[in-house]
């Protein structure tokens, strides 16, 4: 097959990438709401059409989501985790458990291998943050400090690798985390065994904290589907 001669890239492809660049350097982070259409045009010096264009193809791609009425919502970080996104939101929950499971047990057991002090203190403050969203019956600050707990867990690994793989999942993860806890009814699933294990550099029982954690939010989640039935 022949090559073709390369073309320049085109206006909505400039600003595509320019887009991109915002959300995968962290400055519009998860969840931010983006500009205005009209703001975008006026600091990328391009028409609104333009604009228009390179959301709808961000918005394919998972990175961005348009909520009608709304606004333009930053959905993932990397076209990875958008990809993801989009496969797991077709998936059982069960089945992200098993994940889970293949992840966080695995995060906790090299985590108490290669945690730092600074590790430590992270784990401890976001274990924090759970037990108290958990006493005052706060479901969102509650699903957000269990992500904070696990993602704090898995930095503490010091595995790249499985850190971003960690982070392209936790969209997926968080959906898990509310159908385990909310509506905060199925008991309290606990989770300082792990940072406890983590803190005293003990393997193998963060590894058996780590299982017995999933067979607790196996529990919650079946008991959540059965009253759903």
């Amino acid at each position: 097959m022949s090559l073709r001669t390369a073309q320049r890239a085109s206006l909505v492809d400039q600003v595509i990438e320019q887009l991109k660049d915002q959300i995968t350097s962290g400055s519009w982070h998860l969840h931010a709401k983006i500009p205005t259409e009209t703001v975008l045009a006026e600091q990328l010096g391009v028409g609104r059409n333009t604009v228009r264009e390179a959301v709808r193809a961000l918005t394919h791609a998972g990175l961005l989501e348009c909520r009608q009425g709304d606004g333009t919502y930053v959905r993932a970080t990397s076209e990875l985790s958008g990809a993801m996104a989009r496969r797991l939101r077709a998936a059982e929950h069960l089945e992200i458990l098993e994940v889970r499971r293949a992840l966080e047990v695995e995060a906790a057991k090299l985590a108490a291998v290669r945690r730092t002090k600074g590790d430590i203190e992270l784990i401890e403050a976001a274990l924090l943050r759970r037990e108290q969203a958990w006493a005052e019956a706060e479901v969102n600050a509650f699903v957000e400090a269990d992500l904070a707990f696990h993602v704090a867990v898995v930095e503490a690994t010091h595995n790249r690798v499985l850190i971003e793989l960690y982070k392209d999942f936790s969209a997926a993860l968080r959906a898990s985390i509310a159908a385990a806890g909310a509506p905060l009814e199925n008991g309290h699933i606990p989770h300082d065994a792990i940072a406890r294990a983590i803190a005293a550099g003990d393997a193998a029982a963060a590894e058996r904290a780590g299982h017995a954690c999933m067979e607790h939010i196996a529990i919650a989640l079946s008991d959540t589907s059965e009253l759903l039935d």
